[in-house]
């Protein structure tokens, strides 16, 4: 009997794990960022951030490559250090930006490259442009938060883009049209 009890609960548990499903996370726009650069004419790198932004992420830890993730985050929430380059960055001479554009990245695939890294390949969308990205991810940690008492992740990713992919190629190539990608997000497992 005790046997039986036993197997019955090893393949319930079997099930179970088997058709697990990825769990939503939502991110914590406190702790998240993605900074960029790029190249002054040779003379300097130029750093720039988003911060505050929204997003998701569907997050399998048993099967990665059944993740997801989106994001979205208003252009001119963009930093620059100098109101005067964001506001060129604003101007008809790059984005011509309204205050309801928006940046957004929704991925298309995960492949698992390691215990803890990944390439995510997505959809970047800006100035009315969509182009396909990858980028370079790591998980950081998964677990309980030591503060908030629920599950959390962090991950860190990098990636490439070229500017003029997206309609903003002014200068190029006297200004790097190639732009260095950082990005650090923290996630809270949802409600």
């Amino acid at each position: 009997m005790k046997t039986a009890l036993l197997a019955a609960g090893l393949a319930t548990t079997l099930v179970t794990a088997a058709v697990a499903a990825p769990e939503k996370y939502v991110l914590d726009p406190s702790h998240s960022q993605i900074v960029f650069s790029y190249n002054h004419l040779g003379y300097s790198t130029n750093w720039g951030m988003f911060s505050g932004f929204e997003g998701e992420i569907m997050f399998d830890q048993e099967d990665p490559a059944s993740s997801s993730v989106s994001v979205s985050m208003p252009l001119k929430s963009m930093i620059t250090g100098w109101d005067d380059r964001f506001n060129h960055f604003m101007s008809p001479d790059f984005f011509g930006a309204m205050d309801e554009d928006m940046v957004t990245f929704t991925s298309t695939g995960i492949e698992v490259t390691g215990e803890t890294t990944a390439k995510i390949t997505g959809d970047l969308s800006m100035n009315g442009e969509t182009a396909s990205v990858v980028l370079d991810a790591v998980l950081n940690k998964a677990g309980a938060h030591p503060m908030a008492g629920k599950d959390w992740a962090g991950f860190s990713a990098s990636t490439t883009i070229l500017r003029s992919d997206y309609g903003v190629g002014q200068f190029a190539p006297f200004t790097s049209d190639e732009v260095e990608v950082m990005i650090s997000i923290e996630a809270m497992k949802a409600e």
